[in-house]
């Protein structure tokens, strides 16, 4: 009689990698998700779309190729009209790589294929489960991110200090609504309710705003926007609403999400409003998190069922009249 394995660490990693790629492996199959491009052709792409750097030391070491590998795939994406090579404007050492405006359709092309896939397979989710699913693979990335390490302390500091906060620029606003709507959508399910309600945020913005009382700040890094947050006036008399605060997942752990929040909270104490408040599910822990950081208390929360999914809001305020300790 066989003796049953022990559950250990490394035996459930083991099991839990067949089980995955046995069902990521069978969607690509069925959807032919990477066509025409290799698997790491397509990993190539989607981080030249969506990461903050894009120097081809910053490629090679993210996606941990070797570099005569990495150099024959950009000499032939460069043939192929998707991309361009340039000295860094940083680092005149360093190799820039950006995509074409043919390249950029292409990475979307396979995002949107890779948004149906994915879409797909959270259909037999029971609508419950999805924000528990989403919280369990976040905790287990953190959990390996932090043993593996992010870069040495040196490293972080300096993408760090290499983060600016700016005021949106041409078609910056429209980068609020599309990056809302698809980083959600990866990593809750939310549907287009949600992109609805953050284009009509933006819009309303965009149209009818006082530039003294209302901001909205940009994160942006290596030349490219990677967080956002507003500052716009509430019903409530003397009182500001912090809205849509995003970190690019590829940006996140350089403290892009509290440099956000402190620009706009010294933004409303400093035009006299006396209270600014924000509405928040609590699935979104890490922005929580933020908002205690800086002195934002939970005053209500409600369930409710918005963008598809079962959510609690949560409803933080945060008195300006004196700083927190």
């Amino acid at each position: 009689m066989a003796t049953a394995k022990p559950h250990t660490p490394i035996h459930e990693m083991r099991a839990f990698n067949r089980f995955y790629t046995n069902l990521i492996g069978a969607l690509d199959y069925s959807r032919h998700l990477y066509v025409p491009y290799t698997l790491t052709e397509s990993r190539v792409l989607y981080e030249l779309a969506h990461a903050p750097r894009t120097d081809a030391a910053d490629l090679r070491s993210e996606l941990s190729l070797d570099a005569g590998y990495l150099s024959r795939l950009l000499a032939k994406f460069e043939r192929d009209g998707l991309v361009e090579r340039a000295p860094s404007t940083a680092d005149p050492r360093r190799q820039r790589i950006t995509l074409t405006a043919r390249g950029r359709d292409a990475a979307e092309l396979l995002d949107e294929r890779s948004r149906e896939s994915v879409g797909s397979l959270l259909t037999d989710v029971p609508a419950a489960d999805r924000a528990r699913l989403a919280s369990a693979m976040r905790t287990v990335r953190e959990i390996l991110e932090d043993g593996r390490g992010r870069g040495t302390r040196r490293e972080r500091h300096e993408s760090a200090a290499d983060v600016t906060l700016r005021e949106p620029g041409p078609g910056d606003l429209g980068w609020i609504v599309q990056r809302n709507a698809a980083v959600y959508a990866a990593e809750f399910g939310w549907n287009a309710d949600y992109e609805g309600l953050v284009a009509r945020i933006v819009a309303d913005f965009a149209q009818d705003h006082d530039p003294h009382l209302e901001r909205v700040w940009i994160a942006e890094f290596d030349g490219r926007p990677v967080g956002c947050v507003m500052c716009v006036r509430d019903e409530a008399p003397g009182t500001a609403r912090l809205r849509l605060l995003l970190v690019e997942p590829a940006a996140r752990g350089l403290g892009i999400g509290d440099r956000l929040v402190a620009a706009c909270v010294e933004f409303a104490r400093g035009v006299g409003y006396r209270e600014l408040t924000l509405w928040t599910n609590d699935v979104l822990e890490s922005a929580r998190g933020i908002y205690q950081r800086h002195g934002f208390v939970l005053v209500a929360e409600k369930p409710h069922r918005s963008f598809g999914a079962d959510l609690v809001g949560q409803d933080w305020l945060l008195p300006l009249h004196e700083r927190p300790s």
